[in-house]
């Protein structure tokens, strides 16, 4: 992760009652390939509020995203070490010798170890939260620079001992005499030796989160047809976006003793005969789930370096959007698992003094085919605002044609930690290229939370 720090300076731009029979748009196959419009630059307010400093994003970057077990990720840098005020990144799944994995990686990267950094968890919306830790810093004066970000590494997980197996090894290290040493490995038992695996599985609930989007996607009559063809346009866009070299923000990796890695590995289109032959992979066998309208397990990194707009300018940089409203919200975890963005999206919508039509450009995370579509659902139920949400009306559905137009983590992976910077910069970057104003990133999170935010394009 060191490197994605070095890199973002070196390259400064100078369920039973929710199913009702929903319906839901179909994705023909003639609209999967269909490229947005080109925005028209729209005279509409800013959202800059009196009394609070203006937090931009000069430039965000990431190593590619890769299949877990494919290609490894190991970072070391040399960065300036007087430009940062604080440090603050995101992870899931930590090891327990860096469980503040902020500050090893800027240490490691050549960051004054006067800098401060820690890290913080939120689930697939840790590096959200990374970057709206810093957003407050920034906004209340504390801090002028901020580097955000995330980090996930799935192909070496902490994998423990067994409960039995960690207590006696505690105990044997306790253990003052011989005789005492003897008598607990007297105790030890074959089963002792196996390990706890790791599993996305929601300790208050024990369901695993494909157990729960297959339940979602069910309550909310998406069937599996819809599901894959909905991962197909993911595929097929991410494919076009990465072939027209619209994602930008990915640089080059290094894997030392492989070959340098520079684009993501898990695009993959194929065709909806070949994805209806996927069995079921959580409800079995008639579940609608499968390995191919899932994201998959990613490696991966993620670094935005954020300021204060009077920072940025006067060290002669051309930010690249305005970072506005954003909020947090959590629901039932057992029920309402993915339903984030739908609690979310009007929330922020709200704060922001925004419509739907006021947004440009769309950036949901993908966790399953099935929860973006039973989000789109709840999200056009007048029935669920008012019975759910205590809304009196929707707040409608996303435009598909300004809806992750360029591919999601469906294709382009979903490294838990790393995956909101992705989003930020997805819109900031379609904003730019389209010429629109307002991006609306939004994601789901494990435990029921979810975050969304308003993203502004600046100025050109």
């Amino acid at each position: 992760m060191a490197s994605i720090l070095t890199y973002t300076f070196r390259n400064l731009p100078n369920t039973s009652k929710l199913a009702l029979g929903f319906s839901v748009r179909p994705l023909s196959c003639s609209s999967q390939l269909r490229a947005a419009p080109v925005a028209q630059t729209k005279s509409k307010k800013t959202l800059a509020k009196a009394n609070i400093r203006n937090v931009v994003v000069v430039d965000g970057v990431r190593i590619p995203f890769l299949l877990s077990g494919t290609s490894g990720l190991l970072h070391r840098t040399n960065v300036p070490k007087d430009v940062v005020d604080y440090i603050i990144f995101g992870t899931v799944i930590q090891e327990v010798k860096t469980s503040n994995v902020a500050r090893e990686a800027a240490l490691g990267a050549g960051f004054s170890d006067k800098t401060p950094a820690h890290t913080v968890t939120m689930a697939c919306i840790s590096s959200n939260q990374a970057m709206t830790t810093g957003f407050g810093l920034i906004a209340s004066g504390q801090s002028d620079v901020i580097v955000a970000g995330g980090v996930e590494l799935m192909s070496d997980i902490p994998i423990r001992h067994s409960r039995k197996m960690r207590k006696m090894l505690l105990d044997l290290n306790k253990a003052k005499t011989l005789g005492q040493r003897l008598a607990l490995i007297s105790k030890f038992r074959l089963n002792f030796l196996s390990p706890e695996l790791p599993a996305v599985a929601e300790f208050s609930t024990n369901e695993t989160m494909g157990h729960s989007a297959d339940r979602l996607a069910a309550a909310f009559s998406v069937s599996r047809l819809e599901q894959d063809e909905y991962a197909l346009r993911s595929h097929s866009l991410a494919k076009k976006a990465q072939d027209e070299g619209l994602l930008s923000d990915v640089v080059p990796f290094k894997v030392p003793g492989k070959d340098t890695v520079t684009k993501d590995n898990g695009i993959r289109p194929s065709s909806l005969d070949q994805m209806a032959k996927l069995k079921p992979a959580f409800v079995k066998p008639y579940g609608t789930v499968t390995a191919a309208n899932s994201s998959f397990l990613t490696d991966g990194a993620s670094a935005m370096l954020i300021m204060a707009e009077e920072k940025a300018l006067a060290l002669g940089y051309k930010p690249k959007a305005y970072l506005r409203d954003f909020v947090y919200v959590s629901q039932d975890p057992k029920d309402q698992l993915l339903l984030g963005p739908s609690y979310a999206t009007p929330k922020v919508l709200e704060k922001a003094g925004l419509t739907m039509n006021d947004i440009d450009a769309f950036e949901f995370h993908e966790a399953f085919s099935g929860q973006i579509l039973a989000n789109f659902k709840a999200m056009d139920s007048d029935w669920f605002a008012q019975n759910y949400m205590g809304r009196k009306t929707k707040v409608g559905l996303p435009p598909l044609e300004k809806f992750n137009t360029w591919g999601g983590s469906l294709s382009l992976g979903h490294p838990f930690g790393a995956t909101g910077c992705r989003l930020v910069m997805a819109a900031a970057n379609r904003l730019r290229k389209e010429g629109g104003q307002y991006g609306l990133v939004a994601a789901c999170a494990a435990g029921g939370q979810g975050h969304a935010m308003i993203v502004e394009a600046y100025p050109k």
